[in-house]
């Protein structure tokens, strides 16, 4: 059997012609942006280009893009940078129980510095409520971050009604959307978003490349300090080979995009009907139909995860048990434990994220190991009647 990838809400594999695209700029044209020379002013247009295809892909205006190293450090720039550029209007800040850790960090490294933060709970499909959002501002409310679509359950949120909110209480509102930025339609006017964080490498470009969206008249600080670089906003040489392979990643997303999904979406739900199929005692976590179309994530009883997940990965299938920036945690997932999901079948779960490059081979593949996998865990298991 060949090697089967499903963790695309990890990291993808970068596109041959967005490889294609970098190459140059490690070689031939390796000028600093920071530069009046010829080589210089090379590597400064390509990043302009490709801040001009992001900025359109979002109805933005190019000046409301700032590249960063990762979504994460998007996350951070932006709840902090609004909550210390904001701290005389006040010092609370709203977000969701079920926020990536990037967010939730954050969000517990400000508390320490005195601000007060509010974790809205979710329902058990993993939707906010928008109602909970507007009872929970405060005169003091300065920020409100949730993110566009989870990334362990995929479950996506009312994001234009929170923004809508936030927008007629005038606080600044914050969407994390990393996992949906390249796969679904984006417009931030739309979404009511004043930031915006997105990755590179979530939608087949290159890793250790980000950006923010920061709409004009937006409130926030600088989180990094040092040279002019990003109108001022992140001093640091810019990672100009990333740039250009992000950039081509979203002009491949905006080509590619509705067909991707609608292919993706198949081999999704492909995926969980033979799941409840073939195995007994499932539980499908994340929203039945608001979800994204390339994530399935379930929970089954009696068996952990880890081990499912090295049982798959030695017949050549790779998943996951949720987040890869905490796979390494032995603690049950938050977002599942939020969703009213018990500890033991928590670490029950297996996350399956498909992409471009997934075949439906590969789901055929899966429904034919996967329940034989799950017989013999269970064989061995205490917890297990039959």
């Amino acid at each position: 059997m060949k090697k089967i990838y499903l963790d695309y809400a990890a990291t993808t594999p970068t596109d041959p012609e967005v490889v294609k695209a970098m190459l140059p700029y490690f070689t031939d044209r390796f000028g600093n942006p920071s530069s009046i020379h010829s080589f210089g002013q090379e590597g400064k247009a390509a990043i302009e280009e490709a801040r001009g295809k992001i900025a359109s892909f979002l109805g933005a205006k190019q000046e409301e893009i700032i590249f960063t190293g990762c979504g994460t450090e998007s996350d951070n720039f932006a709840i902090k940078g609004t909550a210390y550029a904001n701290q005389n209007k006040g010092n609370h800040i709203i977000t969701s129980s079920i926020e990536h850790p990037a967010v939730i960090k954050s969000c517990k490294f400000l508390e320490k510095m005195g601000f007060k933060i509010t974790y809205l709970p979710v329902n058990k499909d993993g939707l906010i409520d928008p109602d909970d959002v507007k009872k929970a501002i405060t005169d003091k409310t300065i920020l409100i971050s949730i993110m566009h679509a989870n990334n362990e359950i995929g479950t996506i949120q009312p994001i234009a009604e929170i923004g809508k909110i936030a927008k007629e209480k005038e606080i600044s509102f914050h969407s994390d959307a990393v996992q949906t930025f390249g796969h679904l339609p984006i417009n931030v006017d739309e979404l009511n978003v004043d930031l915006f964080s997105m990755s590179g490498h979530k939608l087949c470009g290159p890793n250790g490349i980000g950006a923010l969206y920061i709409g004009k008249g937006t409130r926030i600080v600088p989180f990094m300090h040092g040279g002019e670089q990003e109108k001022r906003r992140r001093a640091s040489t810019e990672n100009v080979p990333a740039i250009v392979g992000f950039g081509k990643a979203v002009e491949i997303a905006r080509e590619t995009m509705n067909e991707e999904a609608k292919k993706l979406t198949v081999l999704r739900d492909k995926l969980i009907k033979g799941i409840f199929e073939k195995i007994e005692h499932v539980r499908l976590n994340g929203h039945p139909t608001k979800r994204l179309p390339n994530n399935v994530n379930v929970s089954i009883e009696f068996i952990e995860g880890e081990s499912m997940l090295l049982n798959l990965d030695m017949e050549g299938i790779a998943v996951s048990t949720g987040s890869a920036c905490s796979s390494s945690s032995l603690e049950a997932s938050h977002v599942l434990l939020a969703l009213g999901l018990s500890h033991e079948l928590a670490h029950g779960s297996l996350r399956f994220t498909m992409g471009r490059f997934t075949e439906k081979k590969d789901i055929d593949d899966v429904l034919e190991v996967l329940p034989k996998i799950v017989k013999k865990l269970r064989s061995m298991s205490p917890l297990w009647k039959n």
